[in-house]
């Protein structure tokens, strides 16, 4: 935490270190499996997948997430409760129980399948709890 920075502030910079983390563990998974069935793909070609292909779309709510966070946090007229609403929604996203979206399905697939994933899961949510 820097000086004058609220402890929300803190956190949310905390969650979205984490999430960058998971959303390339995320991806990386994905694309393991898109290769498995398309064969290698360029760094190129993923970035365009991840925008465009169907496979990749349950992924871009927490691409979009990120992206809010990032905005959030860059505008100066942001106050605690702006910061709050968005860690509750991190919470809401990464909470798959009694969910079934399209996120909360593939999430919970990628969970079962990879342990890392799942730390890194604990650390976002440790980061929530902080």
């Amino acid at each position: 935490m820097t000086i004058g920075e609220s402890p929300t502030k803190a956190r949310l910079t905390a969650v979205r270190h984490g999430l960058l983390e998971l959303h390339k563990a995320l991806l990386d998974a994905e694309r393991a499996k898109y290769e498995q069935i398309h064969g290698k793909v360029t760094a190129g070609k993923m970035l365009q997948l991840a925008f465009e292909d169907a496979q990749f779309a349950w992924l871009r709510s927490l691409s979009e997430l990120i992206a809010r966070i990032d905005e959030l946090l860059e505008t100066k007229e942001a106050g605690d409760s702006d910061r709050e609403k968005l860690l509750a929604t991190v919470r809401t996203l990464l909470t798959i129980s009694g969910q079934s979206t399209s996120f909360s399905l593939e999430y919970d697939a990628a969970l079962q399948n990879d342990p890392h994933i799942v730390v890194l899961h604990g650390r976002v949510m440790q980061a929530l709890r902080e």
